[in-house]
C-alpha cells in the first residue's frame, strides 16, 4: 500500500451523461437502448427483459457528434437503485441520460480495476454517504467527480483484476452451460408435449390434465415476518424474496433477507424445502426456480408461492419441466389481477392444467430431463460458491491488504 496513490475520481476518469432520447424516439428494432434496469440485469449476468431500441440512423448521429460507449467504458447506475457499474464490451448501445453515468478512464487506471473498485465498499459507501435526494436517491457528476480512489500501478492493477476476472468468467461459462441447458430441456418439453414428437405427431390418449394442485402436497405463499410483529434479522434463516429468484431460474443468496428460529416456526405455512419451485406471484411475476438444500433452511412471504410436488404422483423434475417449457405462460397471462401492483392468486396457479402420462412414459420422460435438471443445480452451487470467494478476496485485493507482487501474469 506504500506506492498506491489516493486521487478524486475526477483525476482517473472522464464523468459525463449521455444526449437526451425522447420516448418518441423508441423503436421495436435498431440499436439498444439502456436505462438503469437493464444495466442491472446485465450486471447480474442475466437476459434482459425488456428491450427498447433507437434508430441506427440517430445511433450514427450521436455517435459523430458527441460520442457513444466504447469497450472499455462503464456506466452506473444513478437514480433509485444506485452504484450497479456495468463494463462496456464490444456492442453497439445508446443509454438514458440522467439514470446511468458515463465514466470512460485515462491512462492512470484500467477499466477492470475501476470497474472493481465501483462495487467495493470504500466506493459504495461514498455513494450512499454523498447520494441526495429522499424520496428518490441520486447522484450527480458533481458528486462522483469528487470521490476519492485508492489505487496501485497499471502493472499491480492488472495483477488484481486477473484473479477476480477467472473467477468471473468461470460464474460467466456456468450461466452459459445453464441457459444451453434449458434450450435442450425446452426442445424436449416441446417436443413431447406441443408436437407430440414421441407419439407420432399425434396427442396421446392416455395423456390426462389434471390441475396443478392435485399433483401438489403443497401449494401456498408465504407471509412478511413484520405482519406478525416479527422483524428480521441480520443473519439466521434465509428469507427468499421474489427479487431473490432470478430470470435465469437461479437464486441470488445475496438478496436474501434473514429471520430467526421462533419467526420460522411461526411462520411454518411457507418453510421450504427441497424439490420446491418457488414461483413470483407479485410485482414481477412469473419468475420461479427449483429449491435445492444449498438454500435451506428457508421461507419466504406472500409474493412467491411454493409449490411442492406429490412424488408419489409425478416428479419433481416432471412438473418442473412444466415451467421451463413455458407451459404456464399463457394461462396465468389471461388470469393477472390487477390491484396496487399486479399479482396472481393462488388459486389460479392451483389450477394449472398439467398434461400427466402414463407412469412408464413419464418415467422414460423424466430420465431424458432430470440430468439437465441436476447439472444445472450443481452449475448454480458452483456459481454461489465462486460468487462468495470472489466476494471475500475483492475487498482485501482492491485494498492492498493481500499482496500480488509475485503473482506472474
Amino acid at each position: 500500500m506504500e506506492t498506491w496513490k489516493t486521487m478524486t475520481l475526477s483525476d482517473v476518469c472522464y464523468i459525463s451523461s449521455s444526449k437526451r432520447i425522447f420516448a418518441k424516439e423508441y423503436q421495436s428494432s435498431g440499436i439498444p437502448f439502456y436505462r438503469g434496469k437493464e444495466i442491472i440485469e446485465k450486471h447480474n449476468g442475466i437476459s434482459i427483459s425488456n428491450k427498447l431500441f433507437i434508430s441506427s440512423e440517430r445511433y450514427e448521429e450521436i455517435k459523430n457528434k458527441f460520442g457513444v460507449p466504447l469497450e472499455g467504458d462503464i456506466l452506473l447506475t444513478s437514480v433509485g437503485t444506485l452504484g450497479i457499474p456495468w463494463l462496456v464490451d464490444k456492442e453497439k448501445f445508446y443509454f438514458k441520460d440522467g439514470n446511468l453515468t458515463w465514466l470512460r478512464n485515462n491512462e492512470l487506471i484500467t477499466p477492470r480495476f475501476l470497474y472493481y473498485w465501483l462495487i467495493t465498499s470504500q466506493a459504495q459507501n461514498q455513494i450512499n454517504s454523498k447520494c441526495i435526494g429522499s424520496t428518490q436517491k441520486a447522484l450527480t457528476i458533481e458528486i462522483l467527480k469528487k470521490f476519492y480512489i485508492t489505487f496501485p500501478d497499471i502493472k499491480t492493477q492488472k495483477k488484481i483484476t486477473s484473479i477476480i476476472e477467472s473467477i468471473e468468467l468461470k460464474i460467466d461459462n456456468n450461466r452459459k452451460i445453464n441457459k444451453n441447458l434449458e434450450e435442450q430441456a425446452q426442445a424436449i418439453f416441446k417436443s413431447w408435449f406441443v408436437d407430440f414428437e414421441p407419439f407420432g405427431g399425434i396427442q396421446p390418449s392416455e395423456m390426462q390434465f389434471i390441475p396443478l394442485q392435485e399433483l401438489c402436497k403443497v401449494v401456498t405463499k408465504g407471509t412478511t415476518p413484520t405482519t406478525l410483529g416479527k422483524s428480521f434479522t441480520s443473519t439466521g434463516i434465509n428469507f427468499i424474496k421474489a427479487e431473490s429468484i432470478l430470470d435465469n431460474h437461479s437464486i441470488d443468496s445475496s438478496k436474501f433477507a434473514f429471520i430467526d428460529e421462533e419467526t420460522n416456526a411461526l411462520l411454518k405455512r411457507s418453510v421450504i424445502k427441497a424439490n420446491d419451485i418457488v414461483f413470483t406471484i407479485a410485482g414481477t411475476l412469473g419468475r420461479f426456480a427449483m429449491v435445492d438444500n444449498s438454500v435451506l433452511p428457508a421461507n419466504t412471504n406472500q409474493a412467491v408461492a411454493i409449490i411442492r410436488p406429490d412424488e408419489t404422483k409425478v416428479t419433481p423434475a416432471y412438473l418442473y419441466s412444466f415451467f421451463i417449457g413455458n407451459w404456464h405462460n399463457e394461462y396465468y397471462s389471461k388470469r393477472i389481477q390487477q390491484a396496487v401492483q399486479a399479482n396472481l392468486s393462488l388459486t389460479t396457479i392451483k389450477s394449472l392444467p398439467i398434461a400427466v402420462l402414463k407412469n412408464t412414459t413419464m418415467n422414460n420422460y423424466d430420465k431424458l430431463v432430470s440430468p439437465l435438471f441436476a447439472l444445472m443445480k450443481s452449475n448454480e452451487e458452483e456459481n454461489r460458491r465462486l460468487s462468495k470467494l470472489r466476494d471475500t478476496l475483492l475487498p482485501r485485493l482492491m485494498s492492498g491488504e493481500l499482496d500480488v507482487s509475485n503473482l506472474d501474469l
